[in-house]
């Protein structure tokens, strides 16, 4: 037990303050298995509107995920997960990490907005990089869950850039994610969602329906930041509206342990790659 609470110490120091050292351990010591990595890459105007893509050597016909990391939103930053990205690539999977503008400069249809430019420039740029269009997925941690999950269910935000979710989704992974936070209790998340026109409108488990893409849903149990409650809940709205999903809860794992359990130290914590890549990979191409 011990051992354990150092390691999420560690994990937490890491994911926390991006540019520590503990940090460049994780992403050093995650193998990409020699994948091909293209920085900095515009997909919109602006600094905080750029991408990095990890293409594994000798894609064909790859599918394509695009993570969105966490941060509340107001923090975060691309370089801080290549150990995921790296991991994913090393599995066979296109993997494209964006930058995304934060509050203050935006409030949530900023970052909405943002992610689907994203998504649209992954699923134009897929064949460049040796992935298939048609097998396009969307993921993501904590905040990145959130915005995955809008992406994923409110068709609002891909029919921006001419993309809808259920045509050009193959699933959505949400890893612990908040998709039923009201009322707000933080006054400034709440005035991060200030914008909508009801609070409704700006959580994504009121765009569950009958037609979204396949879900899969991964949650620590001991998670005290975005508890589980939110993955359970929008699991059981999918299931009764008739969209396919599947939940992972794991026993003992917080909010930080369950993405740090994606860099290769850290795999015994969770089995986050491990599910993530057997639903990405599983998924059924369309020939």
């Amino acid at each position: 037990m011990r051992a354990f609470a150092a390691v999420t110490i560690v994990i937490s120091t890491a994911l926390g303050l991006a540019a520590c050292s503990p940090a460049r351990v994780l992403n050093f010591a995650t193998s990409s298995n020699d994948a091909k990595v293209d920085r900095n890459i515009a997909y919109g105007k602006g600094p905080r509107r750029t991408l990095d893509v990890y293409a594994p050597r000798h894609a064909e016909g790859a599918p394509v995920a695009v993570f969105f990391y966490g941060g509340s939103w107001q923090s975060g930053d691309k370089l801080t997960y290549q150990f995921v990205a790296s991991a994913l690539a090393a599995k066979g999977i296109i993997t494209i990490v964006p930058d995304y503008r934060l509050y203050p400069e935006v409030h949530y249809e900023g970052f909405l907005s943002d992610g689907a430019k994203a998504m649209a420039w992954a699923k134009d740029h897929a064949l460049q990089y040796g992935g298939n269009p048609r097998r396009l997925f969307v993921a993501g941690h904590s905040a990145g869950a959130y915005i995955a999950a809008m992406l994923a269910l409110d068709d609002a935000w891909l029919a921006r850039e001419s993309l809808s979710p259920g045509r050009d989704l193959k699933g959505f992974v949400g890893i612990s994610g908040p998709y039923d936070i009201v009322p707000f209790t933080d006054r400034k998340i709440a005035n991060i969602f200030s914008t909508a026109k009801t609070q409704g409108l700006s959580q994504p488990i009121n765009f569950a329906g009958g037609r979204n893409p396949p879900a899969l849903l991964l949650h620590g149990i001991g998670d005290k930041t975005v508890y589980p409650r939110n993955t359970t809940r929008l699991a059981d709205k999918l299931r009764s509206m008739g969209s396919p999903v599947d939940v992972k809860l794991y026993s003992g794992v917080g909010h930080l342990g369950i993405i740090g359990a994606m860099g290769s130290p850290m795999r015994f914590v969770a089995p986050t790659l491990k599910d993530t890549t057997d639903f990405i990979l599983g998924a059924s191409t369309d020939e």
